[in-house]
């Protein structure tokens, strides 16, 4: 067969038996391909590493179909995890790629599931991951978890018996819309949609943007405003307002060489300059 084939896509069962049709390499075979990719970096063997193994790829996605997900697309998945297996590969193991490509296929698709399975991510962690998978194979042989169950199951992935029934909770639990459309006109469906008791905390962009622009409208207008000052009324309030350690009205006094209360007055007059210029 060429296996320049291009394999259908039109449906998983024309893909699945096109794929099966391609033949199996022997050892020899594949040894030979993976040193002259290692060797020459040739692209063409590559190809008919990857090509020749598409068929257990396929085998191992068929595996996944309980999660509810696109086999097709878990199928792409394992594919480039054979893709890189077929990468690493070394032809000195004396092993074959399909027993070296199980662990990057499965590792492809099992960061698919986690990523894809719900709404909300339910593994983070690594005792999660571990449980993810463990744990729906248990639930559907056991069903709900007896407390002797959970030990088990904790002692034999060697995790804790919290991360068991944490897990086991989410895998229970469902996706609920944000804000849900029933066609009911019930004010008890729109009070229970978490629409109605979630809030958004984050600051509104739109407000953000409103507020910085009329902060930058006022510091101009305020700029401004000074720039219509005399240099003395401008110190006097630099030295009464602005400064570190503000001055007295005897202290500009003195500087002046004038009354407290002129000081007084000319500052008295320079705020109601700003105030007018501002509000113009």
């Amino acid at each position: 067969m060429d296996l320049a084939l291009a394999l259908p896509t039109h449906s998983i069962e024309a893909y699945q038996a096109a794929a099966a049709r391609i033949p199996v390499l022997s050892a020899e075979e594949e040894r030979e391909l993976a040193i002259r990719l290692h060797r020459d970096n040739d692209l063409e063997a590559a190809r008919r590493l990857v090509v020749s193994n598409l068929r257990f790829v396929a085998y191992i996605a068929r595996s996944y179909r309980g999660y509810g997900l696109p086999e097709a697309d878990l199928i792409q998945e394992g594919s480039i995890g054979l893709m890189k297996a077929v990468k690493r590969f070394d032809p000195e193991l004396n092993v074959r790629l399909v027993s070296f490509a199980v662990h990057w296929i499965k590792a492809e698709i099992h960061e698919y599931v986690l990523r894809n399975w719900r709404i909300v991510k339910v593994a983070t962690t690594k005792a999660q991951r571990k449980l993810f998978f463990n744990l729906r194979k248990a639930r559907a042989r056991l069903g709900w978890m007896s407390q002797d169950e959970i030990s088990t199951v904790a002692n034999n992935l060697g995790v804790t018996e919290e991360n068991v029934r944490e897990m086991e909770a989410r895998l229970n639990a469902h996706d609920a819309s944000f804000d849900p459309y029933t066609g009911s006109d019930s004010d008890d469906d729109v009070a229970t949609a978490p629409v109605a008791y979630l809030s958004d905390h984050r600051p509104d962009p739109a407000k953000e943007l409103e507020e910085a622009q009329w902060q930058a409208l006022n510091e101009q207008r305020l700029r401004d405003a000074l720039a219509l000052l005399d240099e003395r009324s401008m110190d006097i309030l630099n030295s009464r307002w602005l400064a570190e350690q503000k001055a007295t009205l005897h202290e500009l006094a003195d500087k002046y060489g004038v009354s407290a209360e002129r000081i007084r007055q000319l500052e008295s007059n320079a705020i109601k300059k700003l105030k007018k210029a501002m509000a113009s």
